[in-house]
């Protein structure tokens, strides 16, 4: 079937006239083609460099490529903040590739080195596979040896790019593991380091990326001990504030990166529709309305976009999700035509690189129509050809939004975009209020690197490399130092006149999962051939693999049997069950100490520490398809503790009469006004609903007020409280207009109830909340 021949926005008017669609838009923004602006080649580039690009047919760079490529060749860090598809690999590889092929003229092929490191080992072989194509283009580059180095480098062949290669691809959590306690090893390399590329650096956000930024300060440490002091080049989406971005992730000051943000790459013109599915005649918790999931939506849009020829990628937010939409629409294309069934497939992370290969290239030659994915297809995976990208579900953040739209567009062509509202209260808001999608600047990134529970760990770290002296401090936070004396009571370092030393006989990097939040990792285990399919973080153990949990691991669904928590691990049984499945826990809080405070009126603002008290009690088994709820089953397991950073807000009883809440409705607006406050947070700070958590009370014995909190959910913080402090008053707001908006009468998930709350979403006042949030903004400053 050829691909279609009219506009997108003939294309929607027919998806909204199939099937009684014509209500379900809420908005439609048209953005419109942008014209590429070419520039000549910087003259920093050597001309090899040069005739391979253009011997895989790039002629010339545009304008934010050559601007980012001569400041980096000029020794300045680099922060390229660019739309999807803009060329930022290029930008990169001009000055990478140059200083590489001049470094082959020494003794020993490698009097420059780089290193490039990716969230995913997928991407790093993307990029090689970048690389490869322009050193086999016949001009000279083939000198340059380039190598990923990852969990799967045979041991064999680490040894040779230890040696030899001098650039290497490779990820934080190598870098972390095993470069930087080898570094002795890496000498050679490191003392050559003149570039190191972070790309897709927007993905490095809450506790991972303070991680992240630990592992750079020690890499940026080891290097100052072999005499070289790389450039930084970061690859992002467009973020607010790229230089503060990338500042707070390296270690250095805004002033000292060159920000490249004015995109010079062509663009198609994209026609954006905002989606929200219909009601359902199903009810959900209190009798509260219950709207069509995601998932289905997208599995029948996709099967329409295929049957009118349209390629095209719907992301969808878990690798179940994503296999469930190709069901979906497979089975409903077999009605139609058998042959198209055959054109639709998953791509998610988990597949081997071959067969990720050969979905990408049934991709580009139209042998593939539909795919549905995770966002393993987001992280600069090289796809493009797409006439319309289907988003389930809003992603998290803006700028993976338009990562994800980003994919669809080729050559200049026209191209569709449609995000789908889950029921939920941030999807309703969003396409609800569409300004904040398309009007507003992009969220900043938020991480914390002063978190002493991120710090501590690579401070152990830092001196198993090299003794921690007094000079190397400031380089790791002002936090620093005021870690040391508590690390040596542990016995963790000792203090000698040379500097702290670490003398255990164990790795020091096994303190810390960067990925993770400390703990024993808990074993997910295969009860039927012992066979280990991975593990889950200590704290998230609780509400992910407790009894009767549904699991997925690859694509395959298991039910889990048990959770041992003396032996740490979760057993687990091959299933397929029609539902999933989430945590419900109760949890208290109190107020440790209070970092900033602010007064609203009557009422006052706070951020500060605090101790987080919960228990997993119970959870809900909910059908798949429908979001239907099946079931809830109690729990039976212990409270645990976490100290964290807290934002919280207090009213008077003055406050709460004037707003005409009584005693008896007053936990209930407290309680809606937490919910729907959590739902939003994601909107102003770089997380999922699911990195926070609230609690809401009448009374509440630290403040003797009326109080909500919203937490971090990790031990010592992530940041994302903290930002919540810096942004209440348009949080806030927005939190209040869209309880406001929502069109139940009662409470629904599309405002005040929450999949997770312990307290099966009772009490909840939807209209209670409302009055309670008008009366604290009243007062804001």
């Amino acid at each position: 079937m050829s691909p279609h021949p009219h506009s997108q926005e003939d294309l929607l008017s027919r998806l909204l006239a199939a099937h009684g669609r014509p209500d379900r838009v809420t908005h439609v923004r048209r953005i419109p083609p942008r014209r590429g602006r070419p520039t000549a080649w910087p003259e920093e580039a050597r001309r090899e460099v040069v005739d391979a690009f253009g011997a895989v047919g790039v002629d010339h760079p545009w304008e934010h490529q050559a601007q980012a490529a001569s400041a980096a060749a000029a020794g300045r860090s680099v922060v390229l903040a660019t739309g999807t598809a803009s060329g930022k690999s290029l930008a990169y590889l001009l000055p990478v590739l140059t200083a590489l092929l001049e470094g082959t003229q020494a003794p020993n092929g490698r009097a420059a080195t780089a290193l490039y490191l990716a969230p995913t080992k997928a991407l790093a072989a993307d990029q090689l596979r970048a690389v490869d194509a322009l050193r086999s283009a016949g001009t000279g580059l083939d000198a340059v040896r380039a190598a990923t180095y990852d969990g799967d480098t045979p041991g064999e062949l680490r040894g040779w790019i230890r040696g030899h290669a001098a650039y290497v691809l490779t990820n934080p959590d190598m870098l972390h593991r095993s470069l930087l306690p080898a570094h002795r090893t890496w000498s050679g390399f490191l003392k050559a380091l003149r570039y190191v590329v972070i790309d897709e650096c927007h993905t490095y956000r809450g506790v991972f990326g303070s991680h992240v930024a630990q592992v750079i300060r020690r890499l940026r440490r080891v290097c100052r001990r072999y005499g070289s002091d790389p450039v930084f080049i970061l690859a992002s989406a467009t973020v607010s504030d790229p230089a503060g971005a990338a500042a707070r992730l390296i270690g250095e000051r805004p002033d000292d990166f060159a920000a490249v943000t004015d995109d010079g790459s062509p663009r198609g013109a994209l026609t954006f529709a905002l989606w929200e599915p219909p009601l359902t005649e199903l009810t959900g918790e209190r009798g509260a309305p219950v709207r069509r999931t995601a998932t289905a939506e997208a599995a029948d849009l996709l099967t329409d976009l295929v049957i009118d020829g349209v390629r095209t990628v719907a992301f969808v937010r878990s690798r179940r999700g994503a296999e469930v939409v190709r069901v979906m629409a497979r089975d409903q294309l077999e009605r139609v035509d058998a042959g198209l069934a055959d054109r639709v497939a998953t791509y998610r992370s988990g597949y081997l690189a071959d067969e990720r290969r050969q979905l990408e290239q049934a991709l580009h030659d139209g042998r593939l129509l539909g795919v549905a994915a995770t966002t393993a297809l987001e992280l600069g995976v090289d796809v493009a050809g797409l006439d319309a990208v289907l988003l389930a579900g809003y992603p998290g953040t803006r700028a993976s939004l338009w990562q994800q739209a980003g994919r669809a567009g080729r050559a200049g062509q026209e191209a569709l975009a449609v995000l789908i509202a889950r029921d939920d209260p941030l999807d309703t808001f969003l396409v609800h209020h569409p300004e904040s999608l398309f009007d507003r600047p992009v969220e900043a990134t938020v991480l914390d690197p002063d978190n002493p529970y991120v710090l501590a760990p690579h401070l152990c770290a830092a001196a198993a490399e090299l003794p921690l002296q007094e000079s190397d401090l400031p380089l790791f936070g002002p936090v620093a130092a005021e870690l040391l004396p508590g690390l040596e009571r542990r016995g963790l370092l000792r203090r000698r006149a040379a500097g702290w030393y670490w003398t255990s006989p164990e790795r020091a990097t096994d303190l810390t999962d960067i990925r993770g939040t400390g703990g024993q990792p808990v074993r997910v285990v295969e009860e039927d051939t012992g066979r280990v399919l991975g593990t889950v973080d200590a704290a998230a153990a609780h509400t992910t693999v407790h009894q009767g949990a549904v699991h997925l691991h690859q694509g395959d669904t298991y039910l889990v049997r048990e959770l041992d928590l003396d032996a740490d691990v979760a057993l687990v049984r091959r299933a397929a069950p029609d539902w999933t499945t989430s945590a419900r826990e109760k949890t208290d809080i109190r107020i440790l100490d209070e970092v900033r405070t602010e007064a609203w009126g009557e009422g006052r603002l706070h951020f500060g520490s605090v101790v987080v008290v919960s228990q997993v009690v119970s959870y809900q088994r909910r059908r798949i398809l429908t979001g239907e709820v099946l079931g809830e089953h109690r729990l039976d397991l212990p409270q645990r503790s976490l100290r964290t950073r807290a934002v919280w807000w207090t009213v008077t009883p003055e406050q709460v009469a004037d707003a005409g809440i009584d005693e008896s409705e007053l936990p209930g607006a407290a309680h809606a006004a937490e919910h729907a406050s959590i739902g939003l947070l994601p909107l102003f700070a770089t997380c999922d609903r699911w990195d926070i958590g609230g609690v809401s009370t009448a009374l509440h014995p630290d403040t003797g007020l009326p109080t909500v909190f919203v937490h971090d959910g990790h031990p010592g913080g992530a940041g994302f409280a903290e930002r919540a402090y810096a942004t209440a008053p348009e949080w806030l707001t927005a939190t209040m207009e869209a309880i406001a908006a929502c069109e139940c009468e009662a409470g629904c998930p599309s405002c005040v109830q929450s999949p997770k709350c312990g307290n099966g979403n009772q009490p909840l006042d939807k209209t209670g909340a409302v009055r309670l949030l008008a009366a604290l903004l009243r007062g804001r400053p």
